[in-house]
């Protein structure tokens, strides 16, 4: 079997542009009394009159649409979309398609009789703006970077209208930051129980990245208009394109082994980069990972890193093994068992770790 080059790049940060989540960089703000957190305003897109009865979409609109890397915005969805605006108690202005914001204010309610307090951080991006932050970072920082930090337009699962992303508020504060939102794993929990009765499910589960190609994003939930099938994705601890049956869970293993250079949370950020790449591949299949160790860390490998990922201010460099299976030639692998096949990574002092190539750097 031949041994290639292919050079990538994957955002650190899983949950920014890259899945279409917004992170607010702003510190969090005081709110009302949680109590009061219902929306303060609603305007209905297309709307004829305030007393009338919503009506839902044309014939056929299809609640299990599929809108992820590799699968873009299916044609004419914008067209049939049919959504509502509302404002959240930071004061933005949240789209989201009809039926699944009723669902949600039904979830919303379930929560605040149990004590838990939650927002609509965003939902609905329309392609043209996508385009746009992908124009803006393009004009800001470069191609390059752009590409790797902005999800493709067509290709964020925002663009439906039924992905939601939530925040919490905590003793009347708002919560918005992902990384203040993570230490809170026991109210995600309960709310995680409480999605699939509304027809919810959550998009992106934990040790999942190598077919959703996205981290944990606890926040991060998808409307499908069908109780008993949110639960049984949910019950069988499936993602969605396991559902779908576009995918199947190979149950890949990662050994982080030991390092005085990394902190185990270093080793299993770079771990989620390397399983994220895996998604959407369809003829590769992840079966273990492992840290290649420290040693890999030297000078002349972080040279080349820099050569590979065209990045100057690279600080450091990282390696991980990967045994996968082909089971499909391409132009990049030929079928069969790939062992210890190199990936690596290479940071900033200021940024996360980016995938900069694949096999031997020094061939």
């Amino acid at each position: 079997m031949r041994k290639i080059i292919c050079t990538a790049a994957v955002l650190a940060m899983l949950c920014s542009a890259l899945a279409g989540c917004t992170k607010k960089d702003e510190a969090s703000v005081s709110s009302e009394a949680p109590t009061t957190q219902a929306v303060t305003s609603v305007t209905t897109e297309n709307e004829t009159s305030e007393t009338a009865a919503p009506e839902y979409h044309q014939e056929g609109f299809d609640y299990l649409a599929l809108v992820n890397k590799t699968e873009p915005l299916p044609e004419g969805w914008e067209e049939a979309l049919e959504t509502v605006h509302m404002t959240n108690s930071v004061g933005d202005d949240v789209e989201v398609e009809k039926k699944a914001y009723d669902a949600y204010l039904e979830l919303k309610a379930e929560l605040e009789a149990e004590g838990i307090y939650v927002d609509l951080d965003s939902a609905r991006r329309s392609i043209a703006e996508q385009q746009r932050i992908m124009d803006d970072f393009t004009e800001k920082y470069g191609i390059d970077y752009a590409s790797k930090t902005v999800a493709e337009p067509g290709y964020s699962e925002h663009h439906t209208g039924l992905a939601l992303d939530l925040y919490l508020i905590i003793d009347g504060k708002d919560v918005v930051l992902n990384e203040e939102m993570i230490q809170y794993p026991e109210i995600w929990s309960v709310i995680h129980s409480r999605l699939a009765d509304h027809g919810f499910i959550l998009r992106y589960p934990e040790d999942k990245e190598h077919i959703t190609g996205y981290g944990y994003e606890p926040w991060h939930i998808r409307y499908i208009d069908d109780a008993e099938k949110a639960k049984e994705i949910t019950s069988n601890g499936m993602t969605f394109e396991e559902y779908l049956g576009i995918a199947t869970d190979g149950k890949p293993t990662v050994d982080y082994g030991s390092s005085e250079l990394f902190s185990e949370d270093e080793l299993k950020e770079t771990a989620v980069q390397v399983k994220c790449s895996f998604a959407g591949s369809g003829r590769r299949v992840l079966n273990k990972l492992k840290y290649a160790g420290d040693e890999m860390n030297t000078a002349d490998n972080l040279k080349l890193a820099k050569e590979y990922g065209r990045n100057e201010d690279y600080t450091q460099v990282i390696a991980f093994l990967a045994d996968f299976t082909v089971t499909e030639e391409s132009k990049s692998y030929d079928a069969g068992e790939y062992k210890d096949y190199p990936c690596w990574l290479a940071r900033t002092e200021d940024d996360g770790w980016e995938i900069v190539t694949w096999g031997e750097m020094n061939e």
